[in-house]
């Protein structure tokens, strides 16, 4: 009885743990899409001079927010008013005709400015309550807002009370992104993108990632045990009684929070050790044969309680991965559109520029998903970037080359280079026109390295004065960077040239994908 007990209680105490670690580790995905498109709204707003309330509206709705965002109120926009600001932001109100006509509470020239609530999408009528309030009046969000524009990154407010509660006090929080503008003396705040969150609206959307099952869960701002008032969300209706806890710390938005897993009280003796108390009692003479049984369910769960330290373990370093290559991701899409906005006339030349490479970095995206985030064959990244070329009777696509498999970065950097020169090729070059030629071979040159070479034919003579553009900045540039190797870019008269080197890694960068794989056959 006591070796089964024992096992139980270990196995439930690792089940708790992993489950713990599970929704800890779906909060933090939540809180990270969050971000993720508070970065992007700041990035556009970034380009405005001014933000109209019909503009701010049609960026929401286009951004066709999916379940990843779910347990958010929506996204709003704050701009800083400063004091001879007020009365023409008092007009913008009143001009919407919409929750409050004016900032408040009254701006008293306490604080250097005022940052009120300006437009908050989706428009509803929970959403207008909060129009108009000066959120920089209330410490706790005036602290993150602070830390927000010190850091340039989305910061997550401590436990408040949102203004679309009206009377009530369902605790929340919300996330502040900050937008600068260039000014004479350097970088000027212009406001904040921000989410406002219910705490237990949060809970909730994240535990349909991972379900809570059996345990309970409390979401606190602070440790619970040194300060008894920071709860902010639970699924316990009432007092329950607890067998064990689980406390982890959650990172939302560059502020930590505490999850607190907790197992209901479980019977005094299980069903397994009742049945072994009576089966002793009625059958002694078959004691030696009861303690092979009990011996043999201990190494049992002593196996299984491996097992789950090592799915934990595994799980704990997928998420690293992947919080790595999203970052390495954002940072991507952030160069581009910044390179993007510097060549763009107009937003709709910019619209068009960014969709394009956007859509490049999907399609090799979806080559990776594909394989696992594994090696990629080059042929495969080659062919998704020319398939709108590769049919044409007006012009010919020629692939050549031996199969070799890329590092996935190595593959997105290849795929968006491609792109460039497919995209340059359809305007200006051999694919503008019938009979142009394009060639696309590719060679081994060493165990370690592998050369491309885009060639163009037979389009149109290439100018030999011509004003730089994105793609070149992009290919001599990001992807040079990228791939560790220099990149030549030549223009020549007949023909665009482009000689692209590229490592090729060994696959013990994919050492624990296949330990991953191990460990599932083995189970």
């Amino acid at each position: 009885m006591f070796a089964i007990e024992r096992g139980e209680a270990e196995g439930a105490a690792a089940q708790l743990n992993a489950r713990a670690t599970a929704i800890s580790s779906a909060l933090e995905r939540r809180s990270n899409a969050s971000s993720a498109y508070l970065r992007a709204g700041a990035a556009l707003l970034s380009t405005m001079d001014e933000v109209p309330a019909d503009e701010f509206s049609r960026f929401v709705s286009e951004l066709r927010l999916d379940s990843g965002y779910r347990g958010a109120e929506g996204i709003g926009w704050a701009q800083a008013v400063r004091p001879d600001e007020v009365e023409a932001f008092n007009a913008l109100l009143a001009g919407q005709g919409l929750g409050a006509t004016q900032l408040y509470p009254v701006f008293d020239g306490a604080q250097s400015i005022a940052v009120p609530v300006t437009f908050l999408q989706p428009d509803t009528e929970r959403n207008r309550r909060a129009l108009g309030f000066d959120m920089y009046s209330e410490p706790n969000r005036r602290a993150a807002m602070q830390e927000a524009e010190a850091s340039a990154r989305p910061v997550a407010t401590e436990k408040v009370v949102l203004r679309q509660e009206g009377n009530g006090e369902a605790p929340g929080f919300l996330i502040y992104m900050p937008v600068f503008e260039a000014g004479p003396s350097g970088r000027r705040l212009k406001g904040f993108i921000y989410s406002p969150f219910s705490a237990q609206d949060f809970l909730q959307s994240a535990l349909e990632l991972e379900d809570a099952g059996v345990y309970g869960v409390q979401l606190y701002s602070d440790d619970p045990d040194a300060h008894s008032g920071s709860l902010m969300a639970s699924t316990f209706e009432g007092e329950m009684p607890r067998a064990r806890t689980v406390q982890q710390d959650v990172s939302i938005a560059e502020n930590s929070f505490a999850l607190v897993v907790s197992e209901r009280q479980r019977p005094v003796l299980s069903g397994l050790s009742m049945a072994t108390m009576i089966f002793g009692l009625l059958v002694g003479g078959l004691l030696l044969l009861v303690m092979r049984i009990l011996t043999q369910q201990a190494q049992e769960d002593e196996a299984s309680l491996r097992w789950f330290e090592e799915q934990a373990s595994i799980r704990n370093s997928l998420t690293r991965e992947l919080n790595h290559r999203v970052k390495n991701t954002l940072a991507n899409v952030l160069s581009i559109i910044t390179l993007t906005r510097r060549r763009a006339d107009n937003v709709e030349d910019f619209a068009d520029a960014l969709d394009g490479r956007i859509r490049a970095l999907s399609a090799t995206h979806d080559l990776l998903t594909q394989s696992d985030w594994g090696a990629t064959p080059v042929r495969a990244v080659i062919d998704a970037e020319l398939l709108p070329y590769a049919h044409s009777a007006d012009h010919q696509v020629d692939l050549q080359g031996p199969d070799v498999e890329l590092a996935p970065n190595d593959a997105l950097s290849l795929g968006l280079a491609v792109h460039e020169l497919a995209t340059n090729a359809a305007k200006y070059g051999a694919l503008s026109q019938p009979g142009g030629n394009v060639s696309v071979h590719w060679e081994r040159v060493s165990e370690e390295r592998l050369e491309i070479e885009w060639l163009e034919r037979g389009g149109p003579p290439v100018k030999m004065k011509r004003k730089r553009g994105f793609g070149t900045d992009l290919i001599e540039r990001i992807v040079a960077h990228e791939l560790r190797h220099p990149v030549q870019l030549d223009f020549e008269e007949a023909g665009v040239r482009c000689l692209l080197t590229i490592p090729i890694r060994t696959r013990s960068e994919f050492q624990m994908r296949a330990q991953r794989e191990a460990a599932t056959k083995l189970t």
